[in-house]
């Protein structure tokens, strides 16, 4: 494991952030090709992106301080430091997100059609950080050695990726056909991604050690079951739909 990549002086530069970093800015800027891909304005996609982080580590933070309000007065920098995006944090960050999204009259289901690839991307580099500083720990494999929980986890991160963006590039403005499947609805792509990452977190569940239980199962496994629901429900059609007369006559006006 290296959870240092390396000191600078005093500092030290952990290996998670650095690879956490670079899959944010590899994540926003595939959006900008996914973007134009759905036509959709790629800076205005970027900048949903980039107020999503920025929400996400805002809120963490704040919801970080609240929970532990007396020991934020005696050692800011301490709690500071923690590790803090939660089930809550990612909530409101997603709920902070689609109202921006709709303020800034951007079609929902698409600029998550866009995200999905990316997604996926930072994923696979959030998963890599785990491994190196042993903070998504296996379980036991053989007498010395444990299931790389998180090469696991980056590899089906990245294959998705790849997927993903795959089906995107064979879609277009108006079309309805995503290589060679038939879809009218707005949202598929983010559906499978949905459902693909779901399944993928559910199976490596069986191999990670234990967390919080609800329901008697473990909580990314309920997560990940949530996910594969969602997801189910806009392959199935939950979107709104497109005709073939749209599609070949127009720009599909969005959702």
């Amino acid at each position: 494991m290296y959870p240092i990549l390396f000191h600078l002086g005093r500092v030290a530069l952990p290996t998670f952030g650095v690879l956490a970093a670079i899959g944010l800015m590899c994540g926003l800027g595939l959006s900008l090709r996914t973007a134009r891909l759905l036509g959709l304005d790629p800076d205005a996609v970027w900048n949903a992106g980039l107020f999503a982080v920025i929400a996400a580590f805002v809120l963490s933070r704040v919801l970080l301080i609240f929970e532990h309000m007396r020991i934020f007065m005696q050692f800011p920098g301490l709690v500071l430091a923690f590790p803090s995006l939660t089930a809550t944090g990612v909530l409101l960050t997603g709920l902070a997100t689609l109202a921006w999204i709709r303020v800034k009259k951007l079609p929902v289901l698409r600029v998550l059609d866009a995200w999905a690839p990316c997604a996926a991307l930072v994923w696979g580099f959030l998963a890599l950080g785990h491994f190196a500083d042993g903070s998504d720990p296996g379980m036991a494999l053989g007498a010395a050695r444990t299931h790389p929980v998180g090469v696991y986890a980056a590899l089906a991160g990245f294959g998705m990726a790849a997927g993903l963006y795959w089906l995107l590039a064979g879609a277009g403005e108006g079309v309805t056909r995503i290589r060679g499947i038939k879809t009218d609805v707005r949202g598929f792509v983010c559906g499978l991604g949905l459902v693909g990452c779901g399944v993928c977190q559910f199976l490596i569940s069986f191999v990670r050690v234990p967390g919080k239980q609800l329901y008697g199962m473990d909580v990314l496994q309920v997560v990940a079951l949530g996910m594969v629901v969602v997801g189910g429900l806009l392959v199935g059609g939950l979107g709104p739909r497109v005709t073939s007369v749209e599609a070949t006559s127009r720009r599909v006006r969005e959702f």
